[in-house]
């Protein structure tokens, strides 16, 4: 999902910012009044399924270049790419490739190509270190899902996954005081019933349990990533934002790659290294950049349910690139899912991104 940088929760990051607060929580936000908390944006935005959403809610210059139709089939196709992250991480894994060596590359193509916008906005440190540090959680994480979907069905790591916009709740809560709307509960709450279904006796063996259990990182690195972004890296440009949490995510990985044996690190054959192009652009470095250009075009609520077809996607690859029977259990967690994206569907961004847009505009002036 990377999991991903971005429409997902910070669709209303300008509403909540105060003025000259670059990252720091301005107003609380009522239950039900106009300003939605981001912790519901960030169940509206559980389709979508990788950090890139976060960040387009800036690149609204231009709008009319792209019309709504055009910008949706974008987040569709990108929400096709995130969803087919399983079948590239088996078949890698199957090759001898470690877990988080696939991680590793994904990440590492995005940051290789946007590292110099990083390079651009080496002032403000704080927030790139913020980026970095939210990077490295949720590239270990990653570590986590990937060694799941080598194991447990594709349907049921994915639900698991689509867990993160409880644990983006709770963050914000805890960490943040960004308390939840009414709303933003009821739909975490049937997010955890999906997720209970779904890793049912009857659906998941004893022995898969504690890959499951590790799995769970994936979320958890995913919406602590998500708060970071939101709360401390506002003051960066979106492709700043996904080049910093992408070089975070290799800083992470490094370690590990160290620890490794050569031969386990890269795949051994040229259709290997296709699979790696394809995980690296097709299901990351290309669908982040797709999201960061249309997600701002059509809303918040349209992207959250175009980009609910992640979740179906994952289903479709284990069911007919691994052949894994898909139960009731699981379609009926997949609706559940949809439902409570649709539960929770955020306003318009345009506005709040041309107002971000222009605080931008006014701090580069000074």
């Amino acid at each position: 999902m990377q999991p991903a940088v971005e429409h997902r929760v910070a669709g209303d990051a300008g509403d909540v910012l105060g003025d000259g607060q670059d990252g720091e929580m301005g107003n609380r936000l009522d239950d039900d009044d106009q300003h939605r908390s981001l912790a519901e944006q960030a169940i509206a935005q559980a389709g979508t399924g990788c950090y890139s959403t976060c960040m387009s809610v800036e690149n609204t210059d231009h709008p009319h270049l792209l019309g709504p139709g055009l910008a949706t089939l974008g987040v569709i196709a990108a929400s096709v790419g995130f969803g087919l992250v399983p079948y590239f991480a088996r078949t890698l894994t199957a090759e001898g490739m470690a877990p988080h060596a696939i991680a590793f590359f994904r990440y590492a193509f995005a940051a290789i190509v946007l590292l110099p916008f990083v390079w651009r906005v080496r002032a403000r440190w704080k927030a790139l270190a913020w980026g970095l540090f939210a990077g490295l959680g949720m590239g270990v994480g990653w570590v986590g899902y990937v060694r799941a979907v080598e194991i447990v069905p594709v349907s049921t790591a994915g639900i698991l996954y689509m867990t993160y916009p409880v644990f983006t709740l709770l963050i914000a809560w805890l960490v943040f005081g960004d308390a939840p709307g009414r709303r933003a509960i009821v739909a975490s709450l049937m997010i955890v019933m999906a997720a209970a279904l779904a890793t049912s006796p009857e659906a998941v063996a004893t022995e898969q349990a504690p890959a499951l259990i590790l799995s769970l990182a994936a979320p958890l690195g995913f919406g602590f990533g998500i708060n970071v972004l939101v709360h401390k890296l506002t003051v960066l440009d979106p492709l700043a934002r996904i080049a910093a949490v992408s070089l975070g995510s290799v800083m992470g990985l490094l370690p590990l790659m160290a620890a490794t044996p050569v031969a386990a690190l890269v795949p051994g054959t040229v259709s290997g290294w296709w699979l790696v192009a394809g995980i690296a652009f097709g299901s990351a470095l290309i669908p982040q950049l797709l999201y960061t250009v249309a997600a701002p075009v059509i809303g918040t609520a349209r992207t959250a349910i175009a980009g609910s077809f992640e979740l179906p996607t994952m289903f479709l690859v284990g069911w007919f690139a691994f052949a894994e029977p898909v139960g009731i259990p699981q379609w009926i967690a997949c609706a559940i899912v949809i439902a409570a994206i649709a539960l929770t569907p955020g306003k318009s961004i345009r506005s709040v991104a041309a107002n971000i847009a222009v605080k931008g505009e006014k701090r580069s002036n000074r």
